[in-house]
């Protein structure tokens, strides 16, 4: 003689839905589905709830933070529980009414609820290790405080090699002039250094070497440029006017393709 059959109602699977999402609710449509012996019917409605409630944590997730505070917190589970209410009517309803109606028994609506609360920490413990997972992924993998402080030394020796720019046409003392320009190569080549040691980091992205490779040859663009100036003051001519002008275009390309 078969035992019993005891069964989850509709309304119990409701209840577990809204606590434990579509998991919990595949869980225990599998579990009436194995009373009847339809084993593969449960495995496809439980895979589907799970996969159902990764969709729906996805797109909740996918939800601008400004949108989704202003969604009472409620209407979610409101929303997918009402849903699955429908797709329970529709697969077992008349098997669970005939067991009704047949005098069959029905699991408590506590047991339910408590199905519903274990799938509800499991999520919140599937969301926090997700959270932690993806902050551990966004990580930078390279020394950021080597970089970041290399890169405020180059920014610091661009400033103010580039200082003599504010009073070039506002003096006639050629030997300052000279000596700045000579000062700022010297800077300029330290700045080449920096990059090299930027570079030399472990780890350092794609998209930052291939940075580098402009900042040297914006380097490279400033040293020809201060040693044109040089030249120009020394022999007091304009003959390098076009050459220096040359050199002025590569630096302003070269500049908008770092911005």
């Amino acid at each position: 003689m078969d035992e019993p059959k005891k069964l989850f109602s509709q309304k119990d699977i409701a209840i577990a839905t809204f606590f434990g999402g579509p998991a919990a609710a595949g869980y225990l449509v599998k579990k009436n589905y194995q009373a009847f012996n339809q084993e593969n019917k449960g495995n496809n409605a439980f895979i589907i709830g799970i996969i159902s409630t990764l969709l729906i944590f996805a797109g909740i997730f996918s939800i601008p933070e400004h949108i989704i505070d202003k969604i009472p917190n409620a209407l979610i589970p409101s929303i997918y529980t009402g849903i699955i209410y429908l797709i329970v009517e529709n697969i077992q309803g008349d098997l669970l009414k005939k067991h009704k109606e047949l005098g069959g028994d029905f699991y408590s609506g506590w047991k339910a609820a408590g199905i519903g609360g274990i799938f509800m920490a499991g999520l919140l413990l599937f969301i926090v290790g997700t959270v932690f997972l993806i902050e551990d992924l966004s990580k930078p993998d390279f020394d950021t405080v080597t970089y970041d402080n290399e890169i405020a030394k180059f920014i610091k020796n661009e400033n103010n090699a580039l200082a003599v720019f504010n009073v070039i046409n506002n003096t006639i003392d050629t030997q300052y002039l000279i000596k700045e320009f000579s000062k700022d190569i010297i800077l300029w080549k330290e700045n080449k250094e920096i990059i090299n040691k930027i570079n030399s980091i472990n780890n350092l992205p794609n998209e930052l070497l291939e940075q580098n490779k402009k900042l040297l040859k914006y380097c490279d663009l400033r040293i020809h440029q201060n040693e044109i100036f040089i030249k120009t003051i020394l022999e007091d001519t304009d003959k390098y006017a076009s050459e220096i002008d040359e050199i002025k275009l590569k630096i302003n390309n070269l500049l908008d393709e770092l911005k």
